[in-house]
């Protein structure tokens, strides 16, 4: 009996197809399904803060706003922005602690990967310790510390007592120079995982080229740990941008956008908000949704750097992150 392998291949090949389809569908499905529940906040926020103020609440105005108004923006910029100043000095401070914590990871981190010395192995566990640990079991012994900050006894000597440095932006650099800005044992990490995988011939051959410990780290390691710098940057621009736990126990008073943004919105500042929009936009009816609103609107304006920073770096920090070897 003859066997019919021309039917075989064909049931085979549509039995692929078949499967391929189904998994494309499931896929396809799957992430439409997580787009749609990561973005419907931003779809439903966007009919809110284009309303006008009289439309607010209006239970006939769900997704297309009938006299469509910029009003929640200006009042946003109005509120807290200004003429810009404080997005501007956030944005300095943050670059300064950037730049802060990408030089002195990259030296930790190599100093790990590199240099073998008595104890390096626990330094490095004492690093992932300090990144597992939550941050509020080391803030009193912190506070405390900045509060009375002596060193030796020598501020004590200098000036006849210790210093209150709380409330000082230079204790956010210091906490940063000595490796506990945001999240920075993880930066050590990313750097440590790096300068291992690079090959030791490159140090070895400067060596032989007469370069030192410190001019081979600055001319060969460090300009080859591009991708590493470019992670951490932009990790750590994202992270100290949003951040409202140091900035808010060591320096509350210092001009940073979102401990602004969460000090205007607090709920008792509701009721001055809206007699304040309802005076600048001779709205006479402002209702609770126009505070939601308001708060929506500086929320997105507060939202373009890092959407700038995620525009230009996205193609590349993938890459780079399986570069750094932290994925495997």
């Amino acid at each position: 009996m003859a066997v019919n392998y021309k039917s075989y291949a064909t049931a085979y090949f549509l039995k692929k197809r078949v499967l391929k389809f189904v998994s494309d569908v499931f896929f396809y499905s799957l992430v439409v399904g997580l787009c749609f529940v990561i973005l419907y906040p931003l779809i439903k926020t966007l009919p809110l803060v284009f309303n006008s103020i009289g439309d607010l609440g209006n239970p006939d105005i769900v997704w297309i706003p009938i006299r469509p108004s910029v009003v929640s923006f200006r009042a946003a910029i109005r509120l807290v922005y200004g003429n810009g100043l404080i997005m501007l000095q956030t944005l300095l401070y943050v670059a300064v602690i950037m730049v802060i914590q990408v030089f002195m990871s990259a030296m930790s981190g190599y100093a790990l990967a590199r240099i073998k010395f008595f104890g390096s192995n626990l330094i490095l566990y004492l690093v992932i310790l300090t990144f597992l640990i939550p941050p509020q079991s080391m803030l009193i012994s912190q506070y405390l510390r900045f509060k009375h900050f002596d060193i030796f006894g020598i501020m004590t000597m200098l000036s006849g007592g210790p210093l209150d440095l709380i409330n000082k932006q230079g204790t956010l650099f210091i906490l940063a120079i000595f490796g506990f800005g945001v999240n920075q044992s993880l930066f050590v990490f990313i750097f440590r995982q790096f300068f291992k995988g690079m090959p030791i011939e490159l140090e070895e051959a400067a060596f032989l080229d007469g370069c030192g410990f410190y001019r081979t780290y600055f001319n060969i390691m460090l300009p080859n740990a591009l991708p590493a710098i470019m992670t951490v940057a932009v990790l750590s621009f994202v992270w100290n941008y949003g951040d409202t736990y140091l900035t808010g126990y060591f320096h509350p008073q210092g001009p940073y956008l979102a401990n602004v943004l969460t000090q205007t919105f607090m709920p008792a500042r509701a009721e001055f908000t809206l007699k304040a929009i309802g005076i600048w936009y001779n709205e006479p009816s402002v209702n609770t949704f126009a505070f939601d609103a308001v708060k929506q609107a500086a929320a997105l304006l507060y939202l373009i750097p890092l959407l700038i920073t995620y525009f230009f770096a996205q193609g590349k920090l993938v890459e780079n992150i399986e570069r750094v070897g932290i994925v495997g």
